[in-house]
């Protein structure tokens, strides 16, 4: 028999409110940013919403994980420890760090992920950080099904893998544009997106390849076919993007992800969900509803062209027909998804860029933008905002329950009512009250008002009534005894929701590079500490403490010269070109680097 695994369906919080809904709609886990040292410097929270949220989870036995992902400077470390120790008292269940400098404070008894900014992309790195304590480790978004699954079959740790939303040109944590031209470190937060802006490429003849092109924006990730595949190659947690996303995104995603991984399970018995209740959605999900720049599996099979979103890096929506007729007024489409009165609609226009509209009215199958924008007959039209999706998702728009069972029985002095639920866990409750024969069978009203339950996370499935007699009980004995039971039943579920208790010790295995540059992100002397510790010989300060010139600021799988088809790789033929290749925005200019052997681009500046 098959050992059954479990698995976690992470979603993104950015705030209290977001992360309850999320788990609403099947969130296993969700990881919200503490008020601060998060990597989405705009998506704080305090640590009182944290144990708000973790209070709620719980029930579910749900995790909740908040994310201090940034590197530190000396002067913060003492903040930050203090800080670590309210998330531990909130009852958090980890906390996902990049820097190791954190390792070496007076830290509690708490699990630690590794960010996806340590940049984990070889097997070496990821048994390093099992061997230091980590107890899951979040892998670069760039690995192939074939590489994670390698990482998985020599090391034991949770692996989890992004699955959906926005992509980082970079491997992430060797970013440095944004600090290199703005003082916006994104290993501190406060990424100035660099990426999303259009480029010049020129060769050495100053020839233009590409002309204001945003030749860094990719498009958005969207692994939701692959999910098995995935599974078996030893993921353990699936993680959707989107700390700064709204919450009609959260809700959409999530909901779609947990069907898709439930189909799964329902033919796969050794994967199971790693929390309780069943998720009930009043919508269908529908990833092209919300915010995303079109979709990618990006390197998951290898390497492919289509990655780029050239034109925009802002939300193009659902396509929903081309432009058929055309009036001051209004227009109608070749297509047959209907339009609703305050959608947002949008299409590229003659200079390339996206422009957006509000639909005013929608009359059969004309339709009234609030302004009408300069179309061509034969233009692609999309929509970015669908009013009626959105309304569905700004109410309750689904639930989650926990199957229960109650078993009513009589004493010598009254009667006890028993609750247990779908994971076994269960509570009693027991009142004084004199036996009288009733007038008439009582076991429907009995299971009419136990079954009321509200706006408790519960569900009655089934009811066994062991008394003896038909004896009368009082709807208000019955519900009072049905208010007690639940109430002792919640307590019994966080109880059993206890955290794995794991300290990390101080550990002397070697680390894979005995020399680490700027690229490192040392940033303190705690940090520093640590890699001496494990064998590092020269280590250089971060790039935001000390900016070296004439080095990369961005270390990419993605690659320009294949991209436009340059790869002689990949048999582009005689199509050589003047190297070295440069692109431009505003007055930053930046030169390309090709590490083909091991199919890696740098951007250097110029």
């Amino acid at each position: 028999m098959k050992s059954v695994r479990t698995v976690e369906l992470l979603a993104p919080a950015k705030n209290l409110e977001t992360g309850i809904e999320a788990i609403n709609h099947g969130a296993d886990a969700v990881y919200i940013g503490a008020g601060q040292f998060s990597a989405r410097y705009a998506a704080g929270n305090t640590v009182e919403d944290i144990r708000k949220l973790v209070d709620y989870a719980h029930i579910f036995h749900a995790k909740v994980y908040v994310a201090l992902n940034v590197i530190l400077k000396d002067s913060e470390l003492e903040t930050a420890e203090n800080l670590i120790w309210e998330i531990y008292r909130a009852g958090a269940d980890a906390i996902i760090i990049q820097d190791m400098g954190i390792l070496n404070l007076d830290i509690p008894a708490i699990a630690f992920h590794a960010s996806t900014q340590t940049d984990n992309r070889s097997v070496e790195k990821v048994r390093f950080l099992e061997e230091t304590g980590f107890s899951q480790v979040v892998l670069a978004r760039e690995l192939s099904t074939g590489e994670i699954k390698e990482i998985a079959a020599k090391t034991k740790i949770k692996l989890e893998v992004f699955v959906h939303g926005a992509l980082c040109a970079s491997f992430s944590g060797q970013c440095y544009i944004s600090q290199a031209f703005s003082q916006r470190s994104a290993n501190r937060g406060k990424c100035a997106q660099f990426c999303r802006l259009p480029y010049t490429l020129r060769d050495a003849n100053k020839n233009v390849l590409a002309g204001n092109q945003r030749l860094l924006s990719l498009k958005d990730l969207n692994l939701s076919e692959h999910l098995e595949e995935l599974l078996d190659a030893g993921v353990s947690s699936f993680k959707i993007e989107g700390r700064l996303k709204d919450i009609s995104y959260v809700k959409n995603v999530t909901a779609y992800y947990r069907k898709k991984l439930d189909e799964i399970f329902a033919r796969r018995p050794e994967y199971r969900a790693s929390s309780s209740g069943k998720t009930i959605h009043y919508f269908i999900p529908d990833l092209r509803k919300s915010f995303n720049r079109d979709f990618t599996d990006y390197f998951l099979h290898g390497r492919k062209k289509d990655v780029v979103s050239s034109e925009t890096p802002k939300s193009l929506g659902d396509s929903v027909g081309n432009v058929k007729d055309l009036d001051s007024r209004y227009f109608t489409l070749q297509g047959t998804k209907p339009i609703h009165n305050g959608d947002g609609l949008c299409f590229i226009n003659e200079k390339k860029e996206l422009q957006g509209f509000r639909v005013n009215c929608v009359e059969g199958n004309k339709i009234f933008p609030a302004e009408m924008p300069r179309l061509n007959r034969g233009v692609t039209v999309f929509r970015n905002y669908d009013f009626e999706f959105e309304k569905i998702l700004s109410k309750k728009s689904s639930e989650r329950k926990i199957d229960v069972e109650f078993v009513l029985e009589e004493n010598n002095f009254g009667f006890t009512l028993f609750v247990i639920d779908a994971d076994l866990y269960y509570a009693a409750f027991t009142m004084e009250f004199p036996k009288e024969i009733a007038k008439k069978n009582q076991h429907a009203n009995i299971y009419e008002q136990l079954s009321k339950l509200g706006n408790t996370p519960f569900e009655l499935t089934k009811f066994s009534n062991l008394t003896l007699q038909n004896w009368f009980i009082p709807s208000s004995l019955l519900s009072e005894m049905k208010r007690k039971a639940i109430e002792a039943l919640l307590r019994v579920r966080k109880i059993a929701c206890n955290r794995a208790v794991k300290k990390i010790l101080p550990s002397r295995h070697i680390y894979p590079e005995a020399t680490l540059t700027y690229a490192g992100n040392v940033a303190n002397e705690k940090a520093r500490e640590f890699y001496l510790q494990h064998g590092v010989k020269k280590i250089s300060p971060a790039f935001e403490l000390e900016q070296p010139s004439n080095v990369p600021i961005m270390s990419l799988k993605y690659c320009i010269k294949y991209q436009l088809g340059y790869c002689s790789k990949a048999g582009a033929g005689n199509r050589n070109l003047a190297e070295p290749l440069t692109i431009s925005t505003g007055k930053n200019r930046m030169r390309l680097k090709f590490d083909c052997l091991n199919c890696i681009m740098e951007i250097i500046p110029v």
